[in-house]
């Protein structure tokens, strides 16, 4: 999979942008604060409708506009134009100029990896930082994983609503409430089940990534659901037992939106005993293994965004890690400065050089 050319208008600090990429490698260069990420995070919510650098979307709209638009043409087995206009009045999204009525019927078409700086958070902080990142990862893979979880979500506010409702009004009805919380144990079996399927995929491969990164073995990563191995009539009875504190708070504490993912080598977690460095090299290995799924899985390779690594890995563990990619995958990669990375990788990359909004291409041959 490979984007072909993408066109912005009035996204961030571009008022109109229209660059045509290489199938391997893109760099794009220039100082602290011109737009290089700006430009990468407009492929990413071309793909995923949203960005990764917050859930503000009125701010990816440039200063004094109302709308934003990413037009893309994306190849895989043929060309497809892509299309997302964002507003202040909502989101459209467009495939080959036809709308799209759900948003979930878009996605999992372009399949985008990123890695940039802020990922450090994944394992860091709390569990809805690897949440996110397996909910997002899944989606791109089956749409239907999407509607599950949209659905499960809005069940489950309508659980946590109704749960006021019964605390203020002893009278109304419990039986609304036990419809509320069956539909929320199947859509929450099935989530677990895809999340599980997911994790163990990766960890066929992240031990061996993350060996061939850093020469020590032993990663893993552990699914921590408190849906893991029980039937149906286990968890409404774990609902049940829990119905007396749910009231008094207001809220469902059970279920899979507490999931979480732990990241272990040798048994440690590295969340509490991992350094900085492992705690990179194994995010790094995760998406690494990630690209080796949506392979098997779309028979085809992602796009891969390596945002601003020189900020996060020295050069020559960058250079180790785009090493080990295949020469299919279409790369895009964000730098202040290009005279570190290795020659080979440089060779017949197409290189942007982004000054005061202005962007120039040239293919890099020496």
């Amino acid at each position: 999979m490979q984007i072909l050319d993408l066109k912005l208008t009035n996204f961030r600090n571009y008022s109109n942008l229209k660059l045509n990429f290489l199938k391997s490698t893109n760099i794009i260069i220039g100082n602290n604060g011109v737009g290089k990420t700006n430009l990468i995070e407009s492929i990413y919510v071309l793909g995923l409708t949203k960005s990764f650098r917050g859930s503000n979307e009125q701010i990816i709209i440039k200063k004094d506009e109302i709308s934003t638009k990413i037009e893309g043409t994306i190849l895989t087995k043929s060309k497809n134009n892509y299309q997302v206009v964002i507003s202040n009045v909502g989101k459209k999204v467009k495939v080959n100029n036809k709308k799209q009525e759900k948003l979930s019927d878009y996605i999992s078409n372009i399949n985008i990896i990123l890695f940039n700086p802020d990922d450090l958070k994944i394992i860091k902080n709390s569990p809805s930082y690897r949440r996110k990142l397996l909910d997002i990862e899944i989606s791109q893979l089956n749409n239907t994983y999407l509607k599950l979880l949209n659905s499960y979500n809005k069940v489950l506010k309508q659980r946590n609503s109704y749960l006021k409702t019964l605390y203020l009004n002893s009278f109304s009805s419990k039986e609304y409430l036990n419809i509320l919380t069956e539909q929320l144990v199947d859509l929450g079996i099935k989530i677990n089940k895809e999340r599980d399927k997911f994790i163990k995929k990766i960890n066929e491969k992240i031990s061996t990534i993350y060996e061939k990164i850093t020469k020590i073995k032993g990663l893993v990563v552990e699914y921590d659901s408190s849906y893991n191995n029980l039937t149906k009539d286990e968890l409404l009875k774990k609902y049940n037992s829990l119905y007396e504190k749910d009231l008094s708070l207001g809220i469902t504490q059970f279920g899979i939106h507490h999931d979480d993912l732990i990241f272990l080598l040798n048994e440690d977690n590295l969340k509490d005993y991992g350094s900085e460095g492992q705690q990179k090299n194994a995010i790094i290995s995760f998406k690494l293994s990630e690209i080796e799924i949506f392979k098997d899985i779309k028979g085809e390779y992602p796009i891969l965004i390596l945002d601003d690594l020189n900020s996060s890995l020295d050069d020559s563990k960058i250079n180790n890690i785009i090493k080990l990619l295949n020469k299919d995958i279409q790369i895009f990669i964000t730098t202040t400065n290009i005279k570190n990375i290795n020659k080979k990788i440089l060779k017949n990359s197409k290189i942007f050089k982004i000054t005061d909004n202005e962007v120039e291409e040239e293919i890099y041959e020496k």
